[in-house]
């Protein structure tokens, strides 16, 4: 199956991960472009950054971003952009993304993506930084939907709504992450198929698929979280499907990040992708 349209938002893609550096360097898979985490190439030299150089000579990359942390309240890590900034001259990605969400107090990081109240003071916040960072970059930079486990009690706004506002004020646009929506859509009791309903193709920039893991508690109580561990659930293809229906077309991206597989099982998640891109019968699940 082709995976390399002519038309850029139907370019399918895979996350980078260093298990598969070797295969793809052998093999060039039929991909349209691959996806890596910022900041495992801030570095100054090494094997990672010589891998990147030489997949980067057969294939476009993007750069997606864990660690920027747009919603910390004392403004940005002025190093780590410089760092992001350096990278993006190196590689020129036609893609460079970040979190809807915060990691960072002062100089204390933490290791996780945490969830922001959607009120207008974080919305004044998260515009300031977000403005700041592209003004910094000299680009326009994808902001992402976050997974969540709580909801804050101040939230004046949806997150659709809050998404959409931020988009308008600062021209960035959504990196729309499916299996988030489902995620945060199951622990949370909202409507999956309303929040991508809500969701303004104008605004999409680049999809995220991916798979997550269930944790039972004692009291029989469920929770989705957001593992990348697994193949793309049928619910996920669902959303996908749906918001392909709806006119949001963006390049898309199957991302695994833990008990990372063969490389053959990403490959047949994208053509999965690739097949209802090309509004073909698919099999999926």
């Amino acid at each position: 199956m082709k995976l390399k349209p002519s038309n850029s938002h139907d370019l399918v893609g895979v996350g980078l991960r260093h298990p598969h550096y070797s295969y793809v360097l052998e093999n060039k898979p039929p991909l349209g472009w691959f996806e890596v985490h910022s900041e495992n190439y801030f570095m100054k030299g090494g094997p990672a950054l010589h891998f990147l150089e030489r997949i980067r000579e057969e294939y476009p990359l993007s750069l997606h971003g864990i660690g920027l942390s747009l919603g910390s309240a004392d403004g940005l890590d002025k190093n780590h952009l410089r760092r992001l900034k350096d990278l993006i001259y190196r590689f020129s990605p036609f893609l460079v993304s970040e979190h809807l969400s915060w990691s960072r107090v002062n100089e204390t990081y933490f290791p996780d993506l945490i969830p922001l109240p959607y009120t207008e003071e974080t919305f004044s916040l998260l515009a300031q930084n977000i403005d700041e960072a592209q003004t910094f970059l000299g680009r326009e930079i994808l902001v992402e939907n976050p997974s969540s486990y709580l909801e804050y009690r101040d939230s004046i706004f949806s997150e659709t709504d809050f998404l959409a506002s931020l988009c308008r004020k600062t021209g960035a646009k959504i990196l729309l992450d499916i299996n988030n929506v489902y995620v945060s859509s199951f622990n949370h009791g909202w409507d999956a198929g309303a929040y991508i309903r809500a969701i303004s193709p104008e605004f999409v920039g680049e999809i995220h698929l991916a798979g997550h893991s269930l944790r039972t508690f004692e009291d029989g109580s469920v929770l989705r979280v957001d593992t990348h561990s697994s193949c793309v659930c049928d619910e996920v293809w669902a959303l996908y499907h749906q918001a392909l229906q709806q006119g949001i077309r963006a390049p898309t991206l199957i991302e695994w990040d833990e008990e990372i597989p063969d490389f053959e099982v990403l490959m047949q998640e994208a053509i999965t992708a690739q097949g209802f891109l090309e509004k073909k019968e698919v099999a999926y699940g």
